[in-house]
């Protein structure tokens, strides 16, 4: 069987794992279909900072916006842990706060 879908339980371990950072507690997690997007700013106005593709029981893909309200792929794909530090270390300035409070 393979699972192709993000649970509440899926978004809410990449909720505690993005928690587990300082300087993190402007994002959460919005769960649909197989995607976890990270974001922030007001619920009707929210602003997408990356976002995890399910593609298998275990595996995830990260993906990040670019412009005109598409997303990019990228070649990193681990279990959820994983790509969050990678995502932390690597790319963090795309969870920076822009809200500019």
């Amino acid at each position: 069987m393979v699972v192709d879908w993000a649970d509440d339980q899926s978004a809410d371990r990449l909720g505690r794992l993005l928690a587990a950072h300082d300087g993190l507690g402007h994002l959460r997690v919005r769960r649909r279909g197989s995607l976890l997007t990270i974001e922030s700013g007001p619920a009707d106005d929210a602003w997408p900072h990356a976002r995890l593709r399910r593609e298998g029981v275990h595996l995830w893909r990260l993906e990040f916006p670019a412009h005109v309200g598409r997303w990019d792929s990228t070649p990193m794909r681990s279990q959820m842990p994983a790509l969050v530090e990678m995502l932390v270390s690597q790319f963090g300035w795309m969870l920076a706060d822009v809200s500019g409070d």
